[in-house]
């Protein structure tokens, strides 16, 4: 299957998408993931970025197709994927149509994760990551340390990541909503969208994404 995931910052994407891919056994492709991957390989395309970055600037939608259909060309691709972050506006869901296109290859769904901007808000803005190990991450209402500001799993000091403040977090979904928005109603044109509500334990929204998908598969066949 290949498939868009789409959902406004604090949805749980990142955490979804992981775990969907890992369900469908197809690669789990994030742009986060091929920006790095392109600049610590020193690929040309990761040079390119990397200078954008350095002089502050936004990494053009031609360098990001470009890394994006690098990526879906690998070998572990060639049975479906799973694009999270990517496409980010409407421009990107056009190039990458051209792309499938040019590949002979077609969208199965997109899913949209759906979630109230109070709760977003909510979930983002209490987080707390560990100074130690950014990968453990706490959250003040659904999932407190035993100690406040003291990482349960190895003991560093928690804090408030500067763009996880509650103003941030608004102005990150207002660019959610002018940018990335657009490309479901894109999507909807083709029939694609599948919407999932984002909220409940991580496994029941999983869970609520494959039968989408199931249904989705019992459709087109």
């Amino acid at each position: 299957m290949r498939i868009v995931l789409v959902g406004p910052p604090g949805a749980g994407k990142g955490t979804q998408a992981v775990q969907l891919a890992k369900d469908l056994d197809i690669p789990h492709i994030s742009t986060g993931d091929l920006f790095r991957a392109n600049i610590s390989r020193q690929t040309e395309l990761g040079k390119l970025a990397k200078s954008y970055m350095d002089a502050g600037n936004l990494v053009p939608d031609e360098v990001t197709i470009a890394m994006a259909k690098d990526r879906m060309e690998q070998p572990d691709a060639v049975n479906g994927f799973l694009l999270d972050g990517f496409p980010r506006n409407v421009a990107q869901a056009e190039a990458l149509d051209e792309l499938l296109r040019t590949e002979k290859m077609t969208l199965d769904a997109v899913l949209d994760l759906e979630a109230p901007e109070d709760e977003v808000v909510k979930r983002i803005a209490g987080r707390r990551i560990c100074r130690k190990d950014s990968s453990h991450v706490f959250q003040v209402e659904y999932n407190q340390p035993k100690r406040e500001g003291v990482c349960d799993i190895c003991g560093g000091e928690l804090y408030q990541r500067p763009d996880d403040s509650e103003d941030t977090v608004r102005t990150r979904l207002e660019v959610y909503h002018t940018q990335t928005e657009p490309i479901i109603d894109y999507y909807k044109s083709q029939g694609l969208v599948r919407t999932i509500s984002a909220m409940g334990p991580v496994d029941e929204v999983t869970e609520r994404a494959l039968e989408a998908l199931k249904s989705e598969q019992a459709e087109n066949h």
